[in-house]
């Protein structure tokens, strides 16, 4: 397979969030990361396969975070990548994308992708891409509670749950472990996969971001009841956390569910498996 040159960018225009609809698991139009090495992560289908400009390794561009130029030079994310013009992809996580801005090798690779166009760096960019990510999965939450494909509420999660009608669980960061855990076994029994360590993930954001994404009171607990919806929400978190660096920890199977470490503080870890598989 070739791999298409990067995009060409002039002017940027930041892009409304887009309702989904009848997206498939294995492909959504802006959302989806896990780490590049592992198998998981790589999409199979049409999708346009990007390369990041620091590393050259080729991924789909779903996958991936497009960087495009405002109309005064600026390099901005475009993590829906509807900006028109030249384009650079990246595939790096922040703590990398750091090193390389501190560098200098984020103004090369840049320069050679935007083919010699004046621009400036924001020194924040890193932290400008993890808050747009951010917001791009918490609008993703909000699309799908509007949609009705989640759920919020213990109980109602927990009667999905053990009724086989969950595919998909997260935890607000001030989650209590016991509430965590209860979701997470009734989970494991409605799917007859006592034993097996699945269970939700926790986010890293309180329950107070949450439930102002999601427009609901106290959102702690999230369930997902579509299968379509779990893939797109679990793709938007995965290249979120990808990015900031969130480690993903799997816990034996009785205790509450992964711990979110503080965004930029070691290498992301694959825990979506623990959360629904895709098939």
């Amino acid at each position: 397979m070739r791999t298409p040159s990067n995009e060409a960018v002039a002017t940027f225009s930041p892009p409304a969030a887009q309702e989904g609809s009848g997206e498939g698991l294995s492909a959504s139009d802006d959302l989806g990361n896990i780490p590049s090495s592992s198998p998981s992560r790589q999409r199979e289908g049409d999708e346009p396969i990007r390369s990041c400009i620091l590393t050259r390794d080729r991924d789909v561009r779903s996958n991936l975070v497009r960087l495009a130029l405002s109309p005064d030079g600026q390099v901005l994310p475009d993590v829906r990548a509807k900006a028109p013009g030249r384009g650079a992809w990246i595939g790096v996580t922040a703590a990398e994308l750091q090193t390389a801005l501190a560098k200098g090798r984020l103004k090369g690779a840049l320069s050679r992708a935007f083919k010699g166009a004046s621009f400036v760096i924001d020194p924040d960019l890193p932290a400008k891409i993890a808050a747009a990510l951010e917001r791009n999965a918490l609008d993703r939450l909000g699309l799908e509670a509007r949609g009705g494909t989640l759920l919020t509420g213990s109980e109602r999660i927990e009667g999905a749950a053990r009724s086989g009608q969950l595919h998909g669980l997260y935890h607000a960061a001030d989650a209590s472990a016991d509430g965590a855990g209860k979701l997470a076994q009734a989970w494991r029994v409605g799917r007859d996969e006592e034993g097996s360590g699945r269970k939700g993930l926790t986010l890293p954001v309180p329950r107070a971001i949450l439930s102002m994404a999601l427009g609901r009171e106290n959102v702690v607990h999230i369930g997902v009841t579509d299968r379509a919806a779990a893939g797109r929400v679990g793709d938007a978190l995965d290249r979120w956390l990808h990015f900031i660096g969130t480690k993903i920890l799997p816990l034996p199977c009785d205790t509450a569910s992964q711990g979110a470490s503080a965004p930029g503080v070691s290498p992301v870890t694959v825990g979506r498996e623990l959360n629904e598989e895709y098939e």
